[in-house]
């Protein structure tokens, strides 16, 4: 029997990408153009970063959150947006002294990585149940802190997307559904390939997957070179996807991509394997998701 597949895209993510494909959109304008043409493509969701319009560098400034959503809302694209809240939990030890983070404004209170989705109130967010290594940096988010944003999200109507990296991650996130903290059904990302987490392979899908909630409703992808093998594989398993620039910037080998091209690739694979892609309608239905505002 046929499924539908809900496509996310992810469209700029915070990597240092700008300087290696002159596709990965930078200001307010390309980031919601973006993600308005992943709508149209067959994207459900559009998974939102922005930055700083000048270097090209991450941020979190409320007023280009604001501006991309705003743009996106007023184009008249029914696709649902999904906040990041991920930047604030980067930590670098200074060389001088391990306690000092080398780069200060990279870590913030929890209060602080969750204003902008109070504020503009998105569909959904992301909530990284994750501390790991992340490249050459530490990713630092603990329980206490997880907590604080849970009930904060929770109180503002948004549904969070629990990012899980490893299998102790799951865990973790299993345990906050546990605790009350997450209403149902839960929504899960499983992040593969990332520097230093789970890998993308299949044995990691299936693993990873035993260990959700009955109810869940799970998504998943792989990063650079492994980013279509696992649409298909994620697929196989029962899964929804996600593609976009924020995790591959090639559409082929040395074939530079843009989003809706990743998200036009991502629902020839669902269609291939016998199933539908979602529209953003059956994507809230799925997800429990209380409609744009």
């Amino acid at each position: 029997m046929s499924r539908s597949v809900i496509i996310t895209c992810a469209v700029t993510g915070s990597g240092d990408t700008v300087a290696k494909s002159d596709k990965v959109p930078v200001t307010p304008e390309r980031i919601a153009g973006a993600a308005v043409d992943a709508g149209k493509a067959g994207a459900a969701i559009c998974h939102i970063h922005v930055r700083d319009p000048e270097t090209g560098a991450p941020s979190m400034r409320k007023d280009l959150y604001a501006e991309v959503v705003g743009r996106i809302r007023e184009s008249g694209s029914d696709i649902a947006i999904n906040l990041t809240t991920g930047p604030g939990a980067g930590f670098t030890p200074s060389p001088d002294d391990p306690a000092v983070n080398a780069n200060p404004g990279a870590f913030r209170k929890p209060e602080e990585r969750t204003a902008h989705v109070e504020e503009l109130l998105p569909e959904v967010c992301s909530l990284d149940v994750a501390t790991m290594n992340f490249g050459e940096r530490a990713f630092v988010n603990v329980p206490r802190h997880l907590e604080v944003m849970a009930r904060r999200i929770r109180a503002a109507g948004v549904k969070p997307e629990l990012e899980v990296f490893d299998a102790g991650h799951l865990r973790l996130a299993r345990k906050m559904v546990d605790d009350g903290l997450i209403d149902a059904p839960p929504m899960f990302q499983l992040c593969l390939g990332i520097p230093w987490g789970a890998p993308a392979t299949p044995e990691t899908v299936a693993y990873m997957r035993s260990m959700l909630p009955a109810d869940a409703v799970w998504s998943g992808f792989g990063i650079s070179r492994r980013q279509m093998p696992t649409v298909a594989e994620v697929v196989n398993q029962g899964g929804h996807v996600r593609v976009g620039l924020e995790d591959n910037l090639y559409l082929e080998r040395g074939v530079l991509a843009t989003n809706a091209q990743l998200v036009e690739k991502a629902a020839g694979i669902v269609a291939m394997l016998g199933c539908n892609v979602a529209s953003t309608g059956e994507a809230r239905e799925m997800l429990g998701l209380r409609g744009a505002r």
